[in-house]
């Protein structure tokens, strides 16, 4: 009686339904990003003259509260995960236009609030969220609602976007762009009205080119290396080169030393100087088993929400990883994207795991083991 009443607890329950390997793999993740924390963060550390451990150990605090949340967001049915994206749009909108008025500046950027001794990054909340939201608009089957909720997703898009700009920051919003696409690709909106708002989109993209001198910069940079300072991107290149297979070992390299954003934006520039190419490249396919196992598990869903919203946010989590590794490795322009679970950063933790959580939701195995037999929400 013992062994059926612990069978039927909702926690044995959720662990024979969830994607077990995708849920070890970002435990792993998470393992990896607290033992780099260590030694990416000490240089930043002393620049600011507090303890070596002091971003490592809010590292492993922002980890435990991310596992936390993970777990739980994991635990909702698919209405919960659709009203649990509502309301972190509404709160993530409300704390994005809070940043035009008491946002703390950083690096000509002002994207933060300064709150409980904490700096908090409103946007992103914004990317998971604004994925189950726009997934939402775009699910209905009827004619009228469908290109209703196409158009007002399309709206969202461009309040968002102008939100954004004002703050600036263009990586986030050509993100979002990315995604809010994909989803327009598989919920079959007709090309020629796709090609349109694509058009809309690049014409949104070339204003903030024109408009915001620092993307002009950067974008600038990246075409032509001698145009700028590219010091940033020069020294990570380099990092891989020292590193080559094997890596200088834990705590030798020097890169971290003189990059101000190598704990976050440069932290795969540490890992492959480090620990060497063979780390990176097991990252990289840890990365990618999450994301396979992810859209093999709700590639044949029937509920059009599910498969909307999971590959949105497949979507956002494998754009992510691609342009922190693209940035760290000179093949894109810098955008201070973070690595998921491995980058320093609260903001970017919490919106990763609930990002993860919503997947591992969203792909969970219902009634008879099949994630095609969800209930209509």
């Amino acid at each position: 009686m013992g062994l059926f009443r612990l069978s039927s607890h909702p926690l044995v329950h959720w662990w024979t339904c969830i994607d077990r390997t995708s849920f070890v793999l970002v435990i792993c993740l998470m393992a990896i990003g607290a033992a780099i924390s260590v030694t990416a963060s000490s240089a930043v550390a002393s620049s600011y003259n507090v303890d070596s451990y002091y971003f490592a150990s809010r590292q492993v605090m922002f980890l435990a509260v991310g596992l936390v949340l993970l777990v739980f967001s994991s635990l909702l049915s698919v209405r919960g995960v659709r009203n649990a994206g509502i309301f972190l749009f509404l709160v993530a909108l409300v704390g994005i236009v809070s940043t035009i008025f008491i946002g703390s500046e950083i690096k000509g950027a002002q994207r933060w609030i300064d709150f409980a001794g904490f700096r908090v990054q409103p946007s992103e909340l914004m990317k998971p969220s604004f994925v189950i939201v726009t997934a939402w608009l775009m699910s209905s089957e009827v004619g009228y609602e469908r290109m209703r909720g196409f158009i007002l997703s399309g709206v969202l898009l461009g309040i968002i976007a102008s939100l954004l700009m004002m703050q600036p920051d263009f990586g986030m919003f050509v993100v979002i762009s990315l995604v809010w696409f994909g989803q327009m690709f598989l919920a079959n909106l007709a090309p020629t009205l796709l090609l349109g708002l694509m058009g809309l989109v690049f014409i949104g993209g070339g204003t903030g080119y024109v408009l915001l001198p620092h993307v002009r910069s950067r974008l600038m940079r990246f075409v032509d290396p001698e145009s700028g300072d590219s010091y940033q991107v020069d020294r990570a290149r380099q990092a891989f080169l020292d590193g080559g297979f094997f890596g200088r070992g834990p705590g030798e390299g020097v890169v971290k030393n003189t990059l101000p954003d190598a704990h976050t934006d440069f932290v795969f520039a540490v890992i492959g100087e480090e620990f060497g190419i063979i780390a990176c490249g097991l990252i990289l396919l840890i990365y990618g088993v999450i994301l396979m196992r992810g859209f093999l598990n709700v590639f044949d869903a029937e509920n059009k929400f599910v498969l909307l919203a999971c590959s949105g946010l497949l979507l956002l989590f494998g754009a992510q990883i691609m342009i922190n590794m693209g940035v760290a490795l000179s093949l894109l322009p810098t955008t201070g994207m973070t690595l998921p679970f491995i980058s320093y950063g609260g903001s970017s933790m919490v919106a990763v795991s609930i990002m993860m959580g919503f997947i591992l939701a969203l792909s969970r195995k219902r009634r008879h083991g099949s994630v095609t037999e969800r209930r209509k929400y």
